[in-house]
């Protein structure tokens, strides 16, 4: 078994493979030329982005007084402030310089400037409070919206399409992502608009003021704002790398307490502890190595701002002097290059906060416009409340074009009658119930309800005919009632007692702290295996199913518990059709129709003496039991 690698080797690759993209990045442009492909699929990729914008303001449509209110109280914020340095101007040149002025004439002057400005400056501030709170209703209004249409068509998305994006991926999009996507509108349009507005009124007041000084002044910006751009372009590839090495060790953490009993068997605390210390470790130097690209561009900043207000103090001294420039001209400068830095480190924030809030808007809008989970016809209708027939109908069906798992089966089912479907693990016997349950469609063939194809159904109220247990049991963390009444939150107390009484779950509900009402935890891990799938089995029989389906539905089940449930499995089955998947054999002998199945296809079908009788592959499966079992 190879060493696990330890920090320093693992932010060494960091390093290369950090390196290698930069190269290929400053080589791209000799590239261009060669890259037909690789060009038709940006322009593909800028056209999906262009979609995507436009599904955003449509989305944002609805907020657009909002949206115009925020944008007009920016602009209003941006004009006061860019007037509060020529209040300084004033009092120094035209009240405490001015020699023409008394004593008296000067202190009026100065107090009724004062006042104004202290009325401009809370105003500023009094804006500034008004537009944050209308921000954050506007952010909460769309997020809330936006993240419940997200939630909502990822409960109907393919099942496959849900394993693909995995748990982690899922609240990622639900959480980050939306989050991010609401700073679009303010990093795309206000906060660079507003931006470019300061800039131009800065660059305005200064000109009009001394043109000579605002050339001075305006000499160091674009030298700035390239070195801006070039170091944030360095920093964030870092801290997307940061990301998705947190999202890994995050994910391994998840892992190892989901398994926290296999850490303990096998004795893996040990290994786990190191492995979280490794990839944290790495983090830490990831960051590190961000940090000092940051120190280095913020230290340039403090120089280049430190050297704007030497080279205004040294020339407009000068000037001064000179008689061009007056003690006030040259106070507001100071003031008026510090408000330039502002918006130029703004507008090249924004450019690269908008880079990420477009990559989360792709990932939610790719999910928002993804194809639901079999969406019904047009000319879809409504179930029957009753079934008359089952049919399969040549059924093939498979999860990739090259593993075909169904092939090929044919199986009529009376209303009411109880089918058992027994073989070999992945013979295709839970697939044949996920198809029944139309968790998917078959590949080709039918499925028929009635004689009508269940495609032909609205799948919402088809599924109001199933209940479903499943092998592996999945309670919430909550109540045993609230996990009981899941399948109908109408449903009163008795009726949940009714149905746990049928499930021989009531007993152990009682000797429970609090009974009905006793939390369970998460996925219920504080009750036992064959606890948790009494409650399962409850569950489904409050739901009043027309077809059930029992998926290894007593294999956590003891003995004793076992036999209480097939003694009431009569009662419990009795004008419903129900599919039942089963290894124990003994637990299938009442069954109307058995069901072989062998390779994703029927190898034989009948009644349990029926198939004994036969002496075929069922016959041998119950020998083989019966030995096991005597052994």
């Amino acid at each position: 078994m190879p060493k696990p690698r330890n920090s320093r080797s693992r932010f060494a690759d960091f390093l290369k493979r950090f390196a290698e993209k930069e190269s290929e990045e400053n080589a791209g442009s000799d590239q261009d030329d060669k890259g037909n492909g690789a060009s038709q699929n940006e322009n593909h990729e800028k056209g999906k982005r262009r979609a995507y914008l436009r599904l955003y303001v449509r989305r944002l449509w609805p907020h657009w007084r909002m949206v115009a209110l925020l944008a007009t109280i920016a602009v209003l914020i941006a004009v006061l402030e860019i007037l509060q340095p020529l209040f300084g101007r004033y009092i120094i040149d035209q009240i405490l310089l001015d020699e023409t002025k008394t004593t008296a004439e000067k202190v009026t002057a100065l107090n009724i400037t004062g006042a104004l400005f202290f009325i401009l400056v809370g105003s500023i501030h009094c804006l500034g409070m008004t537009r944050s709170w209308f921000q954050r209703l506007l952010n909460q209004r769309v997020i809330l919206t936006l993240r419940r249409s997200l939630f909502d068509r990822l409960l109907k998305l393919p099942l496959d399409s849900l394993a693909e994006m995995k748990v982690g991926g899922i609240i990622s999009r639900l959480t980050d992502d939306i989050s991010k996507t609401m700073g679009l509108m303010q990093m795309a349009v206000i906060s660079p608009g507003v931006a470019v507005l300061r800039l131009l009124l800065a660059m305005g007041i200064l000109i009009a003021i001394n043109w000579k000084l605002a050339v001075t002044a305006l000499a160091i910006l674009p030298p700035i704002m390239v070195l801006s751009i070039i170091a944030i372009r360095k920093i964030r590839p870092i801290y997307r790398a940061i990301r998705k090495d947190v999202s890994r060790v995050d994910g391994r953490v998840g892992e190892a307490f989901s398994g926290i009993r296999d850490v303990r068997a096998f004795g893996g605390e040990n290994q786990e502890s190191a492995e979280f210390t490794r990839g944290h470790h790495t983090i830490v130097r990831m960051r590190m190595y961000a940090a000092k690209r940051e120190i280095i561009l913020w230290t340039i900043w403090g120089m280049l701002m430190g050297l704007i207000g030497v080279v205004i103090t040294w020339f407009g001294g000068h000037w001064f002097l000179e008689g061009q420039a007056t003690i006030g001209d040259i106070t507001a400068f100071q003031f008026y290059t510090l408000m330039l830095l502002g918006p130029v480190w703004q507008i090249v924030e924004s450019m690269t906060e908008l880079q990420r809030s477009l990559a989360s808007m792709e990932r939610v809008f790719d999910v928002l416009e993804s194809p639901i989970d079999k969406p019904d016809r047009e000319n879809a209708i409504e179930a029957d409340p009753f079934v008359e027939q089952i049919e399969l109908k040549d059924v093939r069906f498979s999860y990739n074009e090259s593993d075909e798992v169904i092939k090929g089966i044919n199986l009529a089912v009376p209303g009411g009658s109880v089918v058992a479907l027994v073989g070999k693990s992945g013979a295709g016997k839970t697939t044949v119930t996920d198809l029944i349950a139309r968790f998917y469609d078959p590949t080709s063939g039918q499925i028929l309800l009635n004689g009508r194809d269940l495609r032909e159904y609205q799948i919402q109220s088809f599924r109001q005919l199933l209940g479903v247990v499943q092998q592996e049991v999945f309670l919430f963390d909550g109540t045993v009632f609230d996990n009981i009444a899941y399948a109908d939150p109408r449903s009163s107390r008795d009726a949940v007692i009714v149905a746990a009484q049928q499930a021989n779950a009531h007993d152990f509900i009682l000797e429970l702290p609090d009974g009905y009402d006793s939390l369970i935890g998460e996925r219920g891990v504080k009750l036992s295996g064959g606890q948790r799938q009494r409650l399962s089995i409850a569950r489904a029989l409050l739901a009043d199913p027309k077809i059930l389906v029992l998926d290894e539905a007593t294999s956590n089940l003891d003995t004793e518990s076992e036999q209480l449930i097939q003694g009431a499995m009569k009662e419990l089955l009795k004008n419903r059709t129900t599919f039942v998947i089963a290894h124990r054999l003994s637990t299938i002998t009442h069954a109307d129709m058995i069901v072989v199945i062998e390779d994703g296809r029927i190898v034989e079908t009948g009644t349990h003496d029926q198939l004994l009788d036969a002496g075929g592959h069922y016959a041998e499966m119950v020998r083989r039991q019966q030995e096991t079992m005597t052994v």
